[in-house]
């Protein structure tokens, strides 16, 4: 019997990417290249709604009809992790509101072993520090982390080690 649950368990899928809202296209994507080192896939781009190229099918799918245009930019992360970044006319007046008891994606973390230096360049240019710098396992393991913003309100956290590291049992001892 224990085969059979083996069988029906889904794989494990891989991570692909996350789309994130920005007010200012070119200020993100100078942010997350210069700041994260991410690198750019696709160059600011203006995607327009009509129903004659895959991508305006695919997009008043999406987001419904009436959107008009937007701007684009694809992002990458070292590990291969999309970064979809999108400006809409009403990005500019919209900020984020910071609701973790909202169902819904509350954040992201990227991984970097010099938390406070990284935190350092984010505040420099612009974003926030939420919290102090926070050791999982004081004494234990060098373990840190830290909760930040982007200069336009997205919220995400930094971790000195993998995710894996930080939760997994067999990582502790």
């Amino acid at each position: 019997m224990n085969q059979l649950n083996e069988v029906n368990k889904p794989y494990p899928r891989t991570f692909s990417h996350v789309g994130i809202t920005v007010p200012n296209l070119e200020e993100a994507v100078k942010f997350y290249t210069e700041v994260l080192g991410f690198y750019v896939i696709m160059e600011p781009t203006e995607v327009t709604e009509e129903n004659e190229t895959a991508i305006g099918k695919m997009c008043i799918d999406v987001f419904g009809k009436g959107w008009g245009n937007f701007r684009i930019a694809h992002l990458s992360s070292g590990d291969k992790i999309g970064f979809e970044l999108f400006e809409f006319k009403e990005s500019k007046d919209l900020k984020p509101n910071f609701e973790p008891y909202r169902s819904g994606l509350f954040h992201f973390s990227i991984q970097d072993p010099d938390v406070e230096g990284l935190l350092e360049k984010i505040v420099e240019a612009g974003g926030k520090q939420r919290m102090p710098i926070r050791e999982y396992y004081p004494g234990e393991k060098p373990y840190r982390m830290v909760y930040v913003e982007d200069p336009f309100g997205t919220v995400f956290e930094i971790y000195s080690h993998s995710y894996e590291l930080h939760y997994s049992a067999g990582a502790y001892k």
